[in-house]
């Protein structure tokens, strides 16, 4: 069973496939947030795992994120992202992303738990 706390951390180290360049949302050699926001959705889907029934999944539904400060190339980053709050199949996170002790996003993210064979049937 999901609790409220859980917790997970996703260790990334910047390279070039995942620069603003590379992806589309900016000109700079930095990571990019398009890349920012998966580090939350990764670590939210970690701080679940192995609480969600095999039959079902949990899917992304919204994020905000604050994207506060620069990682170069080479740079690593932790992404950590804690369920806050849990409503029925709703999930409710809290995430940073920081580069040792700097503040480089903060988050919140609103994920659902789903039946997997049901989803997927929902987009065919």
């Amino acid at each position: 069973m999901i609790e409220q706390g859980s917790t997970a951390s996703i260790t990334y180290t910047t390279d070039e496939r995942s620069t603003a360049i590379v992806l589309g949302s900016g000109d700079l050699p930095v990571l990019a947030t398009p890349k920012v926001v998966a580090l939350v959705e990764e670590a939210a889907v970690a701080a679940v795992a192995g609480f969600v029934a095999d039959t079902d999944t949990t899917v992304g539904s919204h994020i905000e994120v604050d994207h506060l400060a620069p990682t170069p190339i080479g740079g690593t980053v932790v992404a950590t992202a804690t369920v806050v709050a849990i409503k029925g199949r709703r999930l409710d996170f809290e995430a940073t992303v920081t580069e040792g002790e700097l503040l480089v996003a903060k988050a919140t993210h609103v994920r659902y738990i789903v039946d997997r064979k049901r989803f997927m049937n929902s987009i065919a």
